[in-house]
């Protein structure tokens, strides 16, 4: 099979693993002619495919062989798939070859599992070593693990990648064992926690590193130590497949809030299950609407950023699930209405950001301006917030929203319906 045909195969069995992370990365760049490629530390640039799926990374299988028979993988071993495999030379040669063509700013490299798990683990970083250490590549690269992999090939897989990612897969270990039996989810867990113990004392040594260089400035140049190598230091995400089995969004989003905690996650990534070829009877015949994704994916946003918990995002009244007709703030601030309306002037940082259609960035904006003056309903226009939404939930200087909150129909104002669209 020639390298096109392979790369065709390899590049659409990687087209289901959302966890594409391409931020956190640590500052590098070939100024003055050393190495290829550089990375910012914020991220990287990023083009879309027609069907809006961003190719801004090389994401690729090594191979699409595997030995597991995962019930919702389209590459797991019963599965009448084409089958391909990379050398690990010719990943690197086509890396550098869309790096100098533009195309592309890093590596996502996942693989299905050959021979073992340590065997598949040794290829996948050999070819970030191969990259880092041969070629001088220092754009991104992201390495997806495999969680039965020894300990030390994990370690040495965090020295050349940016971020790591270990696939939780299912929501709960249950679901695992019912649609992969032949994964461990305590070893995916054990795995993860490792993870976070290299990437937190890599950076409290570097840390320390730089206070004491601080300290120590005036010395002679002669006396600097070597600089502690940085580890995956874009962190850690993983990735779930959401609606192969029968879990709520209360347990998925309860699940993300426990790896978020244990393991100081990055990212947590929500996949819609999508049908197979040659299904199991135990999977369902239909994929779930991807607004649902969606919705968990701005669930996830209100635990990071908002100040929510995972437990109040999702009403007991709606049976786990998260409402398909409204974004969760705007479904929570609807069923908290005695909380309305909040006062732009005197509320806490705490509140504001409760208040539907206020992101971080504009209530960061309204509490540097109530400092030097009282805010109006003319601020609100200012900021481009989305007025109809925010109006009936805040009061401001010279702005009231009376009776608005008690209208019965408001929800079906506010809540645009939603749409439905394909995944690939």
């Amino acid at each position: 099979m020639n390298l096109q045909s392979k790369l065709a195969i390899l590049a659409d069995a990687a087209k289901y693993d959302a966890s594409c992370a391409s931020s956190g990365a640590a500052p590098r760049n070939s100024v003055g002619g050393r190495g290829m490629g550089s990375t910012e530390g914020m991220g990287i640039c990023h083009s879309y495919a027609p069907d809006g799926r961003c190719i801004s990374l090389l994401k690729i299988l090594l191979t699409n062989f595997c030995q597991y028979d995962c019930l919702y993988c389209v590459n797991r071993v019963t599965s009448n798939v084409p089958r391909a495999r990379f050398t690990v030379d010719e990943v690197v040669q086509l890396t550098l070859d869309f790096y100098r063509r533009n195309c592309i700013e890093g590596l996502f490299l996942s693989s299905g599992i050959i021979q073992s798990p340590d065997y598949t683990m040794e290829q996948v970083v050999e070819v970030a070593r191969v990259l880092r250490e041969e070629h001088d590549f220092r754009g991104y690269i992201h390495l997806k693990t495999i969680p039965d992999a020894s300990p030390e090939l994990m370690e040495r897989a965090g020295r050349y990648a940016d971020r790591l990612s270990i696939n939780i897969e299912l929501p709960t270990a249950e679901g695992l064992k019912a649609l992969a039996p032949e994964k461990d989810s305590a070893a995916i867990d054990r795995s993860m926690a490792r993870m976070a113990v290299h990437i937190g004392e890599s950076r409290a040594a570097r840390k320390e590193q730089a206070a004491q260089a601080i300290v120590s400035m005036p010395q002679s140049r002669t006396t600097r130590r070597a600089s502690v190598p940085h580890f995956a230091p874009g962190g850690q995400s993983t990735q779930m497949i959401v609606g192969a089995d029968a879990t709520s969004d209360s347990t998925i989003l309860a699940t993300s809030a426990r790896l978020y905690g244990a393991h100081q996650l990055r990212r947590v990534y929500y996949s819609a299950f999508s049908p197979i070829p040659d299904a199991a009877r135990a999977l369902p015949l239909a994929a779930p609407p991807t607004v649902r994704e969606h919705r968990l994916y701005q669930a996830d946003w209100l635990m990071r950023f908002y100040g929510f918990t995972h437990d109040e995002i999702v009403p007991s009244a709606q049976t786990g699930m998260l409402s398909l007709d409204m974004d969760p703030k705007l479904a929570w601030a609807l069923a908290h209405r005695e909380r309305f309306p909040v006062n732009l002037n005197t509320a806490p940082r705490e509140l504001l950001l409760r208040v539907p259609g206020f992101g971080v960035q504009t209530v960061e904006r309204l509490l540097a301006a109530r400092r030097v003056r009282r805010l109006r309903h003319a601020d609100l226009a200012r900021l481009h917030v989305p007025l109809k939404k925010v109006l009936p939930f805040v009061e401001a200087a010279d702005y009231r929203p009376g009776r608005a909150l008690d209208a019965k129909d408001l929800a079906a104002q506010l809540a645009p319906p939603p749409v439905q669209r394909s995944l690939f």
